[in-house]
C-alpha cells in the first residue's frame, strides 16, 4: 500500500509547485520507509518547484515529545541553513488551537499529514478542522494526505456528542470510535462546516483495506503522541481514556499507558472479578502492581489491571471503559471520584461529560445504576 503522502509527491506533486507551502505534521507524520514528511518536502523542493516556509505542530508538539494537556511553544526548524517558523496550535487557551491569520502570511498551500488512531477524543483531527476552517476563509488551500485508521475502518462504537457537549475532543457528531480515516474526517468536517471545498484536496492511499488493523499494512509502529505506544493501546483507547474523567490513573508514568490501570485503593483481584461478571467479550483482565513515575499517582504503589485484548473483532473498548468505572465506583465509592479540574478547556462540564459527549453516563454511576443499564448508552 502507498501512504497519502507518497502519492502526494510522486503524483500530485503539481499541488505544490509554484507555492509558499506550509506543513502541519508531528511525529509519526512518516512514509512507509519512516522518512519524515517535513524532510521529505525540504528534498522536494528544487524538483517541485516550491518552497517550505512555515511548519504547524500540534498536541505534543511537532516532535511528540510534550505531555497530554502540556501547552507547547512556537520554536525554529533548522534546514539548509534556513530557520523556518515552528508555531504550536496547542497552547495554554482555546484560542492557541487555531493559526492566527499572520502565522499563515507566507502560506499558500497547508500540506496536512497527521496519523490519527479512530477515536474521537484524540485531538490531532480537530487540530486539522481548526486549520480548514482557517485556510478556505483566506482562501488557502489545504491539501490532506490520507493515512490509516489503526484500529480499521469498519467498527463504530458509542455516542454521537450532543451540541452542548461540544469541545475539543468532540467538536463534530462522531461516534467515540468513529470507523473513518484522517481523509474521510477531513471530508465530513468540510461538509459540516460548509467549506468551499475547492481549496480542499485529499489525497487518498492506494491498497489499504478497511477491514486491516495496523498490524496488517506492512507499516512500522511509530508513536503518534507520547502514551499512545501500540496497536493495543490504540485499540484500548476508546474505553480507556475515559478514566481522564477520573481519579483513576490510565497508566501514565509506566511503560503500557491505556493497557494498565489503577489506584492505591484498588483491590486488582476484587477488580478482575467483578468484571469478568460483565461478561465482556473479546477480553480479559490480569490483576497487577505499578507505581506511576508521573501525572496520577506519582511514586504511589497502585494495584490494578492488565488489559488482555482475546478477540479483537469483538472486542468492545468504549463499553469495558464504561463497565470499568462503573465497577470501580461500585466497589470503592468512598475513593472514587470525578474530575473537576478544567479538561481540553472546558471550565463549565465535568469532565467525563465532555468525553462521552453527554452527562447520562455519569449521572447513572451516581446513582448505583445496574451496569445493564449503563450498557444501553454505548450506541
Amino acid at each position: 500500500m502507498k501512504l497519502g503522502n507518497e502519492i502526494l509527491l510522486s503524483k500530485e506533486i503539481s499541488l505544490l509547485k509554484g507555492k509558499k507551502v506550509g506543513v502541519l505534521a508531528h511525529a509519526a507524520s512518516l512514509d512507509s520507509s519512516g522518512r519524515h514528511i517535513v524532510n521529505l518536502l525540504f528534498d522536494a523542493e528544487k524538483d517541485g518547484g516550491f518552497k517550505v516556509t512555515t511548519i504547524f505542530g500540534p498536541e505534543h508538539g511537532i516532535k511528540g515529545i510534550a505531555q497530554d494537556l502540556e501547552a507547547v511553544q512556537d520554536g525554529k526548524y533548522e534546514k539548509n541553513g534556513r530557520n523556518i517558523p515552528v508555531y504550536s496550535l496547542y497552547g495554554d487557551t482555546f484560542q492557541s488551537l487555531q493559526p492566527a491569520p499572520s502565522m499563515l502570511k507566507d502560506v499558500e498551500v497547508l500540506v496536512i499529514d497527521l496519523q490519527d488512531i479512530g477515536s474521537r477524543y484524540y485531538t490531532y483531527a480537530n487540530t486539522m478542522a481548526f486549520c480548514m476552517r482557517v485556510c478556505t476563509a483566506m482562501k488557502i488551500d489545504v491539501v490532506i494526505c490520507d493515512r490509516p485508521n489503526p484500529i480499521n475502518g469498519i467498527t463504530v462504537e458509542g455516542p454521537i456528542v450532543e451540541p452542548e457537549f461540544r469541545s475539543f475532543v468532540g467538536m463534530y457528531p462522531l461516534p467515540v470510535r468513529h470507523g473513518k480515516t484522517i481523509g474521510e474526517l477531513a471530508k465530513f468536517f468540510a461538509k459540516n462546516d460548509a467549506l468551499n471545498e475547492k481549496y480542499v484536496k485529499i489525497i487518498p492511499m492506494s491498497g489499504w483495506k478497511r477491514e486491516w488493523h495496523w498490524d496488517e499494512t506492512g507499516l512500522k509502529w511509530t508513536n503518534p503522541s507520547p502514551n499512545m505506544r501500540s496497536l493495543t493501546a490504540a485499540l484500548l483507547y476508546p474505553g480507556m481514556c475515559l478514566l481522564e474523567g477520573t481519579n483513576i490513573s490510565e497508566g501514565r508514568g509506566t511503560h503500557t499507558p491505556f493497557e494498565t490501570i489503577g489506584a492505591p485503593w484498588i483491590d486488582g483481584e476484587e477488580l478482575a472479578r467483578k468484571l469478568r461478571s460483565y461478561k465482556l467479550e473479546g477480553i480479559d483482565f490480569d490483576p497487577t502492581i505499578f507505581t506511576p513515575t508521573a501525572r496520577k499517582f506519582e511514586g504511589e504503589r497502585c494495584e490494578g489491571l492488565q488489559f488482555i485484548i482475546t478477540d479483537r473483532k469483538k472486542f468492545k473498548s468504549f463499553m469495558t471503559g464504561l463497565a470499568l468505572i462503573h465497577a470501580i465506583a461500585l466497589l470503592y465509592r468512598k475513593h472514587f471520584k470525578w474530575r473537576r479540574e478544567p479538561y481540553e478547556f472546558v471550565d463549565d462540564l465535568p469532565a467525563i461529560d465532555v468525553l462521552t459527549g453527554n452527562g447520562q453516563f455519569r449521572k447513572l454511576v451516581d446513582k448505583g445504576k445496574a451496569f445493564e443499564e449503563i450498557g444501553c448508552l454505548t450506541n
